[in-house]
């Protein structure tokens, strides 16, 4: 009897890991614009998300790499195969989507350096120190 219930929760642990697999895959294809959102509007694509769900699944992949089923491998190879596809064919047809937002550079105030407190170290707590002209 024990390799029934073996077999069993074998069978329900693949079923549940291949939920988890369709589940991200579901969230990459919202983020791609493939499916609506929650309010069933289109959605924007928004690449950096999709990415990131792309990268939990290839890192499920790597983590998981000789523990699958066959069936659990091919679901797996065919979600990342699919999504990788539809995210570079997105990528390309969404205006600069290879660039990324550039920060608003500000100036930086010059830092200050007092040199009485310096020199007031011992000479072991003193791991850095930088000149600013003199």
């Amino acid at each position: 009897m024990p390799e029934v219930q073996q077999s069993t929760h074998s069978g329900e642990m693949a079923q549940r890991f291949i939920e988890l697999v369709m589940m991200q895959a579901q969230q990459t294809a919202m983020f791609l614009g493939q499916l609506p959102g929650p309010d069933g509007q289109k959605l924007e694509p928004n690449l950096p998300y999709a990415r990131m769900f792309i990268d939990q699944i290839e890192m499920l992949q790597e983590k998981t790499r000789g523990n699958l089923s066959q069936e659990e491998t091919q679901v797996l190879n065919s979600v990342l195969s699919d999504l990788r596809l539809a995210f570079v064919q997105i990528s390309k047809s969404v205006p600069d989507a290879h660039e990324a937002p550039q920060p608003v550079s500000q100036p930086e105030a010059e830092p200050k350096v007092e040199s009485a407190s310096l020199d007031s170290e011992p000479e072991s707590r003193k791991r850095f120190t930088k000149s600013y002209g003199s």
